[in-house]
């Protein structure tokens, strides 16, 4: 029973967790990606224009967010890096284009938002290509 409201945590049990939670979220992520992508590569661009940029740019940072910044995710290369348009394309689609949606609407993207803003804190962890590229020093 004492183990179960521990606050005590073994760091590789968050670099597995980051890993499963890095996969899992570039995953889900994919399954709005990939559509505007195929979408994208057929000359399909519309999309609503949130910002007031144009539906085509508009479409093409998203598109690029949720697929090509899902991939790198996905493979943990350049995980903080990476996580940045999916915040922004994520709040933006929570704040803006959904601003007058009730909560359950938004929650899900709210909860992205929340992962992406853990990845971007704490990175790709050791299981991440970022961490074949720079290798954690040892602690003396």
């Amino acid at each position: 029973m004492k183990r179960l409201f521990s606050t005590n945590f073994s760091n590789e049990a968050v670099h597995v967790w980051l890993a499963f939670m890095r996969i899992g979220v570039a995953a889900l992520m994919w399954t709005h990606g990939i559509p505007k992508l195929l979408r994208l590569i057929e000359g399909e661009t519309q999309f609503g224009d949130p910002l007031g940029i144009g539906s085509t740019p508009s479409f093409i940072l998203v598109t690029f967010s949720e697929a090509i910044c899902s991939l790198l995710i996905f493979l943990g290369l350049g995980t903080r890096l990476a996580s940045i348009p999916l915040i922004i394309s994520c709040s933006v689609a929570a704040f803006v284009a959904h601003r007058d949606d009730p909560f359950g609407r938004k929650e899900l993207l709210l909860l992205y938002i929340l992962i992406y803003l853990t990845l971007l804190i704490l990175g790709g962890g050791k299981y991440s290509v970022d961490s074949l590229i720079n290798p954690p020093r040892r602690r003396r």
